[in-house]
């Protein structure tokens, strides 16, 4: 686990599929569904470039998050990006998202112990919605998150998506013993930016995706998570980063 803390700046969503999302004071995360009222909430691909391609593909970008950190360095190339408005969710402050690993959880708000572990992120046996796997279903089978491991088990997944699937399955895992009931996600991947960056603002592309010295692609559009567990997310919230066990593997375009 990590004592690496940052804060929110900015929550945003949108029910249309627009490339910015507007500003709220607070938005819901539903366990294994993504942003209520968010057009990318789904248990499969919401995206409409990847739902063209395959829309049995597990939904494994529920929540986009950037960090703000991004928008000051463009600022100083000259380019005004707003919070929201590259599409992210959340606008984070003083975390290096990008660096992270794949399977890493952040949990939203301060911790308030004494906890159970199937709190507010969890669906009660026999309920319906987002959540849900219905009646009868316990442990792993039952957690919110298992219909999108489900489709990924029935899908055809390139190696960075199953690698993806294969970090959100091992959250899961670990989150079935956890005590704590704040908001989360865990993080799948990153955004793999693409041309309508510069339909927002023209040659800001180049700054979110280039190559490092080696020839590598370098994506800095923000990362890409699944909800471990629902609840609220507003401005000003602590974000906790808990890092999966070793050995780490560098998030991937999902």
């Amino acid at each position: 686990m990590s004592a690496q803390r940052g804060t929110v700046a900015a929550v945003s969503r949108n029910d249309a599929y627009t490339f910015t999302k507007p500003n709220r004071d607070e938005i819901v995360l539903v366990a294994g569904f993504g942003v209520e009222g968010d057009i990318h909430a789904g248990v499969n691909v919401r995206h409409r470039s990847r739902v063209r391609v395959d829309p049995t593909q597990p939904n494994l970008r529920q929540v986009h998050l950037i960090q703000g950190e991004l928008f000051d360095e463009v600022a100083g190339k000259g380019y005004e990006v707003p919070a929201g408005g590259l599409g992210e969710n959340v606008t984070t402050s003083g975390l290096d998202l990008l660096g992270l690993p794949r399977g890493t959880v952040l949990r939203f708000g301060e911790a308030t112990g004494g906890v159970g572990s199937t709190g507010p992120g969890f669906a009660e046996p026999g309920s319906t919605g987002p959540g849900s796997t219905g009646p009868g279903l316990s442990g792993a089978e039952a957690h919110p998150v298992a219909p999108v491991l489900a489709a990924a088990a029935g899908a055809t997944l390139d190696e960075p998506t199953a690698r993806a699937a294969e970090a959100v399955a091992a959250a899961v895992e670990r989150d079935e013993t956890v005590t704590d009931e704040r908001p989360a996600i865990v993080l799948a991947g990153l955004r793999n930016p693409c041309q309508q960056i510069n339909g927002f603002r023209s040659g800001l592309l180049k700054e979110v995706l280039g190559q490092d010295e080696r020839g590598n692609v370098v994506r800095k559009a923000g990362v890409m998570a699944v909800v471990l567990r629902g609840g609220p997310v507003r401005p000003g919230d602590v974000v906790t980063v808990e890092l999966p066990p070793g050995p780490h593997g560098a998030l991937e375009r999902v």
